[in-house]
């Protein structure tokens, strides 16, 4: 057969190289070997009866021949396709191995066979001239960037100046007023003659045109606002190895051959393989749209950016940036989002519909009675049957006086007020360290009755260090070099080498280098703290060799509170090191090492001590963690840690001061009416130490632990939410839950502060999530409206103040603009039923409609916050947004400005002597300087 394939199918290449000759004929080979294990597959035994069956079927073992040809056809192009990936002379020059396009496919397309053929990952960072100790050079940025790209996505082009303006030119109103315009230009000609006859028709013509441009310039800044902050909402940092040591860059100085520490919560920032790492487990949900984590591994090495970490910890090595990973190709082929529209704005639309409606009904009736008194007064003069030039202009004037009416009435200004003050408020909140990445957050942080609030990081410093410790049953200070030399003559040398290799060993923090040579060490705060204090001890006394294997790693996560690491000792055997909360820890321990570092028993008075110690670090204010160890002979891979058999090294109690301003901020909150609520994971005595400290945990309020929390009834929740202060011991689904009541059960405004991955329900429930830019994750920021740079309480505070500034000023347009169009629709509606004109043009209206909208709003949208706006009550979800005292006002300012106006319009020629053949003229113009500066002393 395969004789028969290669006679009667020609190769699909024209004078095919030796090569490719022997390519096909492998293909060919190959498939004619698949094509009978299939037929001996069903046909295992070839008696004659089978074979009579078999030549039966001949014509559709020929059509099975051909699609096979087809198929070696197929994998004939699929091969010489490799050879597509060639090696550009600058790509040789500049000392690499591999196409950028070939690399990047390896990754996309999970090709594991390529992957083998260029020699793993070992042989992928050799071709890309980087090593997993050292990284990439810093020299050599720009060239790696030229050759595999820059780690930035297409985007939508912005939209020019010139599409704004033609999005205002959309409007139906304006639409309609340029027509107007041109028949009051055409019948102007006709009638007045150049260029008297233009007047009317042009004045509008550049009224409409001014609005366009004001409307047009307002929108187009905002969208380079939006621009900007969406740039840094984008800029993220993460950490590489460079240069030999640990970097902290931003995800657009990623090239390819850079080395990516990867934790809990963080976002992949480029396609990559895995060179090692432990318990890596990713959620490629925001990719392929399933739930289901994927393990990677050196089995699975494949790692796609957009990608989230869901657990454990790893290092990969960078292969495909910007538009050539999988995600960039995914963004190409999405647009740009709206923005988002607040819920305020959709309120202020509908108002504005409403008003529309009404201003359509008086523009109506307006048009109706001026020509209804046009009629009457023609049909008394000189009849209904003689008609002139003048006749058809006027009729053009009502029109447009009519249709300026609805402009007037419908409150344009209204949506952009709010966007220009939520636009407004974004970038001034940027300065104050606070991210906005949604418009609706800067509102609805000003609603807020309730903050839950994390403790470390948030209302603490963030940088721990270890205040106390307690080793071989004796308490001690450590915050003086007096008290580690007084440790290092109590314990054994045995003890401090299990202590330091403890320390060492069970940590994910690591100590890097600096371009500046200067040594800091990079890890969550906790381990900071620890390992820092290992850093001390190690110079008090030489310990014995710690080069301990890590054979298994379980990171820490929020559910089992510990990491546990398993390590091979060097003189043989195995031992685990377990480190977390200081009850978990004890409840697994057994045994205990006194001064001679020898284990002995964990009896009743010991543990009873141990529990004394714990609560009497945790009351004042330090964080306690307990450092345990088994030794183990055999171990299962696939197995977790053991849950008991522990022995207890030592309790450390750290300490996290209290950030400065903290407690006036607190304070702040309680007198503007905000109820600031600690959810911690902390020990519940030293929550309540800090709550204290910060002024948050009164007396009549109380602390619960999330345990407790959780297993009470709705009915018992009821009565106890309102009095909550602080929740120590609480898992993430305890915070969700108090959130989810706060709001279902007490209709309360909720924001919420956190930094973890498991914060990340919380964050998405509450009414604004305040993530902290520094301490958090990128799950935790992707799930938040604001992100707090500087992960200082003050700064929540200074959203609260930005929000309820945004919202007054709102109401104060809302309160101005009002008052203008009632008085604009009423003053003209009743001149035209009683004189027959109306006293404000065409141009005059839209002047009006131009300075009130768009200045207007920019002058009251963009004012700044106060601290009398603190010290009034936080704003409702169910309460009105047009008070009691603003309908006093809008009421109250309407009818002083129509009585002034129709005294002008009724008798002001008699008080004000005005006379001659343009009297009515100049008291219209009168009129309409009166109308301005009574809008001027209204906004004042």
């Amino acid at each position: 057969m395969e004789q028969y394939l290669l006679d009667n199918f020609d190769l699909p290449a024209k004078n095919p190289s030796e090569e490719a000759q022997r390519r096909w004929r492998s293909a060919v080979g190959s498939l004619v070997v698949k094509n009978r294990r299939r037929r001996f597959r069903h046909v295992p035994d070839l008696d004659q009866r089978h074979q009579d069956h078999a030549k039966r079927r001949s014509v559709q073992e020929k059509i099975r021949v051909a699609l096979y040809v087809q198929q070696a056809a197929i994998t004939f192009i699929g091969g010489a396709k490799k050879n597509e990936y060639q090696l550009t002379d600058y790509i040789i020059k500049a000392g690499f191995s591999i196409n950028p396009e070939e690399l990047a496919s390896i990754t996309s397309k999970h090709d594991l066979k390529a992957l083998k053929m260029h020699g793993g990952v070992d042989g992928i960072s050799k071709k890309v001239r980087t090593t997993f100790d050292r990284g990439v050079c810093a020299t050599d940025l720009d060239t790696r960037q030229s050759i595999y790209g820059v780690n930035r996505y297409a985007e939508k082009p912005s939209r020019s100046f010139w599409m704004f303006v033609w999005d205002a030119l959309q409007d139906t109103t304006l639409i309609i007023l340029m027509v107007c315009a041109l028949l009051s230009v055409v019948v102007g000609l006709a009638s007045e003659g150049w260029p008297k006859g233009m007047y009317d028709g042009l004045g509008i013509i550049l009224s409409i045109l001014l609005v366009v441009m004001v409307t047009a310039a307002s929108d187009y800044k905002q969208s380079l606002q939006f621009k900007e902050l969406d740039n840094e909402k984008k800029n993220i940092f993460i950490h590489v190895t460079r240069d030999g040591g640990r970097q902290k860059i931003s995800i657009f100085d990623l090239v390819v051959g850079d080395i990516v520490h990867l934790s809990i919560g963080d976002q992949v920032p480029a396609d990559g393989l895995f060179i090692h790492g432990y318990s890596l487990l990713i959620d490629e949900s925001s990719l392929s749209g399933e739930s289901e984590p994927v393990y990677t591994s050196q089995d699975k090495p494949f790692i796609l950016a957009g990608t989230k970490v869901q657990d454990g910890s790893a290092k990969m090595i960078v292969t495909a940036v910007g538009m050539r990973t999988e995600w960039g190709r995914l963004m190409s082929t999405l647009s740009e989002g709206g923005e988002d529209e607040t819920p305020l704005q959709v309120k202020l639309n509908g108002v504005a519909t409403i008003i529309g409606k009404i201003g359509l009904v008086f523009a109506t009736l307006t048009f109706v009675v001026l020509m209804t008194r046009f009629l009457i007064d023609k049909g008394l003069t000189v009849g209904l049957s003689n008609w002139y030039s003048t006749d058809a202009l006027t009729i053009v004037n009502y029109f447009a006086t009519a249709v300026t009416i609805i402009v007037v009435a419908v409150p344009e200004g209204l949506p952009l007020a709010v966007t220009l003050s939520l636009a407004f408020a974004m970038k001034k909140l940027m300065n104050d360290k606070a991210l906005v990445r949604h418009l609706a957050a800067c509102e609805t942080m000003g609603s807020a009755g309730t903050i839950c609030t994390d403790k470390t990081g948030t209302l603490t410093t963030n940088h721990m260090v270890v205040d106390k410790i307690w080793i071989a049953e004796v308490s001690k200070s450590v915050t003086s070099n007096s008290s580690l030399e007084e440790l290092n003559s109590a314990i054994s040398s045995s003890a401090w080498s299990l202590l330091l290799q403890g320390i060492f060993e069970n940590t994910s923090a690591e100590v890097v280098k600096g371009n500046d040579d200067k040594q800091t060490v990079l890890g969550t705060p906790t381990e900071i703290a620890i390992f820092e204090y290992g850093l001390s001890l190690q110079g008090y006394r030489d310990a014995e060799d710690r080069s301990c294997t890590k054979v298994k790693v379980e990171p820490f996560n929020s559910v089992k509170k510990k990491m546990a690491v398993l390590v091979s000792l060097p003189g043989g055997g195995h031992r685990w090191f377990c480190k977390g909360a200081s009850e978990i820890i004890v409840e697994m321990c057994d045994k205990v090492i006194d001064q001679d570092g020898d284990v002995i028993p964990l009896s009743d008075d010991r543990r009873k001590n141990i529990t004394d110690t714990i609560n009497s670090f945790a009351s004042d204010a330090l964080r306690t963690l307990c450092l345990a160890f088994k030794d183990v002979d055999e171990f299962d891979e696939n197995a977790d840690s053991p849950p008991n058999g522990f022995t207890l090294i030592i309790i450390f109690g750290i300490k996290d001061p209290v950030r400065p301003g903290v407690k006036e901020a607190v304070q702040s909150c309680i007198t503007a009416g905000i109820i600031v609520r600690m959810v911690t994971g902390d020990n519940i005595n030293t929550a309540k130490a800090i709550a204290k400290e910060c002024g948050i945990l009164t007396d009549d309020g109380i602390a619960i632990e999330g345990p407790d929390f959780r297993n009470k009834s709705p009915e018992e929740m009821r009565d106890l939410i309102p009095k909550i202060q602080v929740m120590a011991r609480s898992l993430p689904l305890d915070k969700h839950l108090l959130v989810t009541n706060l709001r279902g059960m007490f209709q309360e405004v909720v924001a919420v502060t956190g930094d973890g991955t498991n914060d990340a329900p919380a964050l998405h429930e509450a009414d604004i999530g305040l993530a902290m830019g520094i301490a958090g994750t990128e799950v935790a920021k992707e799930s938040a409206d604001v992100i707090v740079l500087d992960d200082n309480f003050t700064t929540i505070i200074n959203v609260a103040r930005w929000g309820r500034a945004v919202y007054i000023n709102i109401q104060k347009f809302v309160q101005f603009q009002l008052t203008v169009n009632i008085v604009a629709l009423v003053i003209n509606f009743v001149s035209a039923c009683i004189t027959g004109s109306a006293p404000l043009t065409a141009v005059q209206l839209l002047w009006v409609n131009m300075i009130m909208d768009t200045l207007g709003a920019l002058a009251l949208a963009t004012e700044p916050p106060n601290d009398e706006m603190m010290k009034r009550p936080p704003t409702g979800r169910g309460e009105s947004f047009i008070t009691k005292v603003m309908w006093r006002n809008i009421i109250g300012q309407s009818i002083y400005q129509l009585v002034v106006l129709g005294v002008l319009m009724f008798a002001g020629e008699n008080l004000l002597n005005i006379k001659g053949p343009d009297s009515k003229t100049v008291l219209n113009t009168l009129i309409f300087n009166s109308f301005v500066f009574c809008q001027v002393s209204d906004a004042l």
